[in-house]
């Protein structure tokens, strides 16, 4: 169960790492709606990383020793825990999903003029005068 040094988690290999982590260390998986409101919460602790980090907030002194990268571990381990209990290959998954996003938004967001660089022309648009 061990990740070794250098070695790169596949999705598939973290949802056989999750699973025999949930069934020899945490008993058994919570059931999926405690799991979501789980999401939830951990997606919580995300936003609020995220907006003391980038955002106006300034950190509280008890939000001092949050780490985003362990907030963003703790998300994936929960969706990945929804993954294997409702049996989501997630790989799988992924990998339809951009192939769904790449047909559907080929040209979509380069043609989108809010996503433009100030002066910059969208290809669309051409150099004609």
């Amino acid at each position: 169960m061990e990740q070794e040094a250098g070695e790169d988690l596949t999705l598939r290999r973290a949802q056989e790492t999750v699973d025999t982590w949930i069934r020899s260390i945490g008993v058994r998986y919570f059931s999926e709606l405690t799991n979501l409101a789980q999401l939830m919460e951990e997606v919580g602790e995300l936003a609020r990383v995220i907006s003391r980090t980038y955002g106006e907030q300034s950190f509280k002194e008890s939000d001092k020793r949050v780490n985003l990268s362990d907030e963003m571990a703790d998300v994936l381990f929960v969706l990945i825990c929804l993954a294997n209990q409702t049996g989501v290959d997630l790989t799988a998954a992924l990998a339809a999903n951009l192939s769904k996003k790449t047909e559907r938004d080929t040209d979509r967001h380069r043609n989108n003029a809010k996503l433009q660089l100030p002066g910059s022309q969208t290809p669309s648009s051409g150099d004609s005068q």
